[in-house]
């Protein structure tokens, strides 16, 4: 069965880009269009969309209202924010909402195409740029860590990556780089269902909130570029 997609942007020739581009694909499907929050409320309620792609700045009823709105409803939506812009206050409330992604409409066709997807089946996906300033934000890294005292008990962060595998090691590393369940099964040559399998076993043993936390633990335990 095809993904139904609703699609919300005040801009038209957005609007028309996106419906073309979702057309030519064999998987994805759009039920409807509006052009403001107040708008994609009422159509999520009458359509029962799998996936919004979300503008955020619109006239009327904003994005981050509208997901919050949305994803309240009885078997809400999924809901992928796609905005030109980069700025943290959106990102966080874009994600305080309920959005299960992140994404700049500078990215590549086709990956907004495969965010679609990937919030489609349940993961969140943020774009990696976003992702390491999230992490550089919840880690504190605008200043130097300081060294831990003699006999200080390590973070709880550390302890817990302890009783992980090797291969979930591989798997929250690539996390922490922002990788989709998709690109980290190319990048290991395992299967997307295994990748996901790997995910979720992390997200219980790490005991992680989303993939914006596994990417915190991640770069706390040095993983990820930036922090050894």
């Amino acid at each position: 069965m095809s993904v139904r997609v609703l699609l919300v942007d005040d801009q038209p020739l957005m609007l028309l880009g996106l419906g073309i581009l979702i057309g030519d694909t064999d998987d994805l499907e759009v039920v409807g269009e509006a052009g403001d929050g107040g708008e994609a409320v009422r159509l999520v309620r009458e359509l029962r969309p799998d996936v919004v792609v979300m503008d955020i700045r619109m006239p009327g009823m904003d994005g981050i209202e509208a997901t919050r709105q949305a994803t309240a409803e009885p078997d809400p939506p999924k809901v992928l924010v796609l905005t030109t812009f980069d700025d943290d206050e959106y990102v966080y409330g874009a994600l305080r909402a309920g959005a299960s992604g992140f994404l700049l409409k500078s990215m590549a066709l086709d990956a907004i195409l495969d965010a679609i997807r990937v919030v489609a089946a349940g993961d969140a996906l943020i774009a990696p740029s976003v992702t390491r300033r999230l992490i550089a934000d919840f880690a504190g890294t605008s200043a130097a860590p300081a060294a831990p005292a003699p006999d200080t008990e390590p973070a709880a962060d550390s302890r817990l990556i302890t009783g992980i595998t090797d291969r979930e090691r591989e798997v929250l590393a690539l996390v922490g780089q922002g990788l989709s369940n998709g690109e980290i099964a190319e990048r290991l040559v395992i299967s997307v269902a295994t990748a996901k399998t790997h995910v979720a076993r992390l997200f219980a043993k790490l005991e992680a909130r989303d993939r914006v936390h596994l990417a915190i633990i991640a770069y706390e335990n040095g993983l990820t570029p930036g922090r050894r």
